[in-house]
């Protein structure tokens, strides 16, 4: 049988190239169909692509380089015969020095107390760019404990391996002195910048330029809100799968404000102004390879339980780099928590083209009036940042009371009073 082309898919209408970020697979190793081959890099998300066929792999496009839309990066021989990848300085050259150098160093080998074991870098794959960066520094993965989510190795850890190794004895050549000091590493590690970090930075730039940037402040007391979650979260999980977040109710409340105050959910597209009448509402993403806001689809026709659920499906894409661009297209408004990292208050740069973006911070018990008592109160920050081209100071401080409304009496949304 011929062997079958590996060709770069399509990852959006608007994408034409990325990069080729790592090989998940080695080269001449056998390869099930529909098993994860390759990543592709673009400036939207990071793919993984499955293998088209049974057979052997051949690599035609290394990692690192960039590839097209529709271009052969390698094929899979559906009748090859798999090859072992080289092992590392076999004893096949009877070379008289090094062989009295490789069974010293075998020997040597088990004398330190073994620190990782398995528990480190095998308990979970490291990351590509902590691939990159080990290659670059020439760092063995495999000494490296990961401290990643399921202990994935992060850059970090690689960084951290580096200064460790810069800090710690080197080893004696034959016949050098026993060293004083160890050599230094690089004080500067260059990398290159991953499209989806060159597209964010593109975009943050272009905000900042374009609009008309302002943002206006408010609290919300979130005492009713964490009392309905503390009273229902153990039947609404058991009668959903999902926990109640506290972003449904922030989602719902966007909701409810936006179709109060439309101009917030348009858009300035030249001398046009664009009203959407829908409700895809971002939700900005934290991971490692940068910030992401994939999008919660007709917001106004789901339920708490259907936003929560595809947060979480959101939050499992992010976790396994598996967020498609379709994910992240489109929205109207967007939505960031910078409390989950212990932000207390901020100013949210826009998402173009969207004309506002919705800010939650950390919840911290306060003093506060609440009539002509003072007490302690759970409170949360809001920050509304808006396109002021578009939107008026009225219209922008009206929608984040409206929002505050909503929070501190939850029962209006679910009851749409």
């Amino acid at each position: 049988m011929a062997a079958v082309e590996i060709k770069v898919p399509s990852a959006g209408e608007s994408v034409t190239e990325g990069i080729l970020s790592r090989w998940l697979k080695p080269d001449g190793s056998q390869i099930k169909s529909g098993e994860p081959l390759f990543e592709v890099e673009t400036d939207k998300a990071s793919t993984e692509v499955p293998a088209p066929a049974d057979g052997v792999l051949k690599i035609s496009v290394p990692e690192g380089e960039t590839v097209e839309v529709g271009a052969t990066v390698g094929t899979i021989d559906p009748s090859g015969t798999p090859t072992e990848a080289p092992k590392p300085k076999a004893a096949k050259e009877p070379e008289a020095p090094k062989a009295a150098a490789e069974p010293a160093k075998a020997e040597a080998a088990p004398s330190p107390a073994p620190s990782s074991g398995g528990n480190g870098p095998m308990a979970g794959s490291p990351s590509p760019s902590a691939r990159r960066l080990a290659e670059e520094e020439k760092v063995d993965l495999a000494s490296v404990e990961g401290s990643g989510r399921g202990g994935r190795i992060t850059k970090g850890d690689v960084i951290g391996a580096v200064e460790s190794r810069g800090s710690a004895p080197a080893a004696a050549e034959p016949s050098a002195p026993a060293p004083s000091a160890a050599p230094r590493t690089g004080r500067q590690t260059r990398q290159r910048l991953p499209l989806i970090r060159q597209k964010i930075a593109q975009r943050l730039v272009q905000a900042q330029q374009t609009a008309a940037i302002l943002t206006t402040f408010n609290e919300a007391d979130m005492s009713a809100v964490m009392a309905l979650r503390g009273k229902y979260k153990d039947a609404y999980k058991e009668k959903h799968g999902v926990n109640l977040g506290f972003m449904s109710f922030f989602v719902k409340a966007t909701v409810e404000a936006l179709k109060a105050f439309p101009a917030v959910n348009a858009q300035i597209d030249g001398t046009e102004i664009v009203y959407n009448n829908y409700y895809d509402i971002g939700v900005a993403v934290s991971t490692e390879r940068g910030l992401m806001v994939p999008v919660i689809r007709d917001c106004d026709t789901l339920s708490f339980a259907g936003i929560e659920q595809t947060i979480a499906g959101f939050g499992k894409k992010a976790r396994e780099n598996k967020i498609s661009v379709d994910d992240l297209q489109g929205g109207t408004f967007t939505i960031t928590n910078g409390g989950v990292f212990g932000s207390l208050l901020s100013t949210p740069i826009l998402n173009p083209p969207q004309s506002g973006i919705l800010g939650m911070h950390s919840i911290q018990k306060r003093p506060v009036a609440v009539g002509d008592q003072v007490v302690i109160r759970p409170m949360m920050y809001l920050a509304l940042s808006y396109d002021h081209r578009i939107i008026d100071g009225r219209e922008a401080v009206s929608f984040l009371v409206r929002i505050k409304e909503c929070i501190e009496n939850p029962e209006r949304m679910m009851l749409e009073i």
